[in-house]
């Protein structure tokens, strides 16, 4: 790491690291870190007017989902974009349809990258649930979400769901300690509670603290301290919408941040390494801002397709004298736009017969079409599927 770049810098102090790395080789460097978060920063008027937008954009989107009479229903396609694109900028890769259709899919035909990106819709969902019950965001709830995300994979080991108890680096391709972008704060006691400090001061930020503000401060403090030995970015990403969820400002995880941060990886990394470096906070909350902006903004053009939409399907209905079980699939397609017989049937509560019935009748309008896949017998709303995953305007 190119310490003489943290040298001087009045948020943070450089730490003698020493030891060995994974390929067996001696290393001597120094680590990062970060001090306690503590009162705002002077910020300009410029990046005020940027949290400002943003605000307003936050505000449109929780307008927004106050007109869906369900607006739970619309956070699990927003959540499963989220996955996918969270999971991809870590170079974790399931297409966007396969993600969409998981229900549908059975277990032995998902493939490992798939079964990743859903153990992060599995940690999204248990952490939305967790905030919206009025509870802290805890370092207890961190370690499950973080357990959650890694089972079944390359790093579902002893350190699963735990504070590292290793050194990390960050940005090193050949493995090489010395060769990293960056080092976090070594692992230990020290770590811990800086974590700890770190979400102490989530749950009681500074007076009259703007939300977008003391999330992007947080958003800093989680990446920089780096707590995990793997996962961080998704774990960090995840915490952005928790996070505002928790202050109010987001009645639902109805946001997608990952794609803004997907397009723009080397510009993230150089502001929050300036951050760090200088402890100046204008360019990165600005760029936070407008990344939340931008976001609430494709989340909130998307909600309102996606209301339009279940209009439509309603006229189309009456318009064929189609009601009762035919009317609330068809609601239930606006979240789930892949299904299949048996899960509807759960959904609804219905008969299989009535299911049936039902989904032919959907068949027969156009709303629904037939997929097959690996001999299973599914079936797509292809509207639905269209608004969800057409190209972010955050990208």
């Amino acid at each position: 790491m190119e310490a003489r770049k943290f040298a001087n810098s009045p948020i943070g102090n450089l730490i003698p690291i020493r030891g060995t790395d994974r390929r067996g080789a001696p290393y001597q460097d120094f680590a990062f870190a970060a001090h306690p978060l503590g009162q705002p920063p002077a910020l300009a008027t410029s990046t005020w007017a940027q949290v400002s937008t943003a605000n307003r954009a936050l505000g449109r989107l929780q307008q927004g989902s106050l007109v869906v009479i369900n607006p739970g229903l619309l956070r699990q396609p927003t959540v499963r974009r989220e996955a996918q694109s969270t999971s991809a900028l870590e170079g974790t890769y399931a297409p966007l349809e396969d993600v969409l259709a998981a229900d549908v899919i059975e277990g032995s035909e998902r493939s490992p990258a798939l079964n990743e990106v859903l153990n992060y819709v599995t940690a999204a969902e248990g952490g939305f649930q967790w905030v919206q019950q009025g509870r802290a965001i805890t370092s207890g709830l961190l370690c499950d979400l973080h357990r959650t995300l890694v089972a079944g994979t390359a790093a579902d080991t002893t350190e699963a769901g735990r504070i590292r108890r290793v050194q990390v680096v960050i940005g090193s391709r050949g493995g090489r300690v010395e060769d990293a972008r960056f080092i976090p704060m070594p692992e230990g006691p020290a770590l811990e509670a800086a974590v700890n400090d770190l979400l102490a001061w989530m749950q009681f930020p500074p007076t009259d603290l703007d939300p977008i503000v003391a999330t992007a401060m947080a958003h800093y403090q989680f990446e920089t301290l780096h707590p995990f030995n793997d996962g961080n970015g998704r774990i960090g990403r995840l915490l952005i919408v928790l996070q505002l969820v928790a202050l109010g400002v987001l009645p639902e995880g109805l946001l997608s941040v990952s794609p803004w941060f997907e397009q723009r990886r080397e510009q993230y990394q150089d502001l929050l390494s300036h951050v760090s470096a200088t402890g100046e906070w204008d360019d990165w909350v600005a760029f936070f801002a407008k990344a939340i902006e931008v976001s609430a903004v494709d989340s909130a053009n998307r909600i309102s397709g996606l209301v339009d939409l279940q209009t439509a399907f309603h006229e189309t209905l009456r318009d064929a004298g189609a009601r009762g079980a035919v009317r609330d699939i068809a609601d239930i397609l606006i979240g789930s736009p892949f299904v299949n017989i048996p899960n509807l049937r759960d959904k609804t509560g219905l008969t299989y017969q009535a299911v049936s019935n039902a989904v032919r009748r959907l068949v027969e309008l156009g709303i629904l079409e037939q997929r097959n896949s690996a001999g299973v017998m599914a079936f797509r709303a292809p509207a639905v599927i269209d608004i969800i995953s057409a190209p972010s305007s955050a990208g």
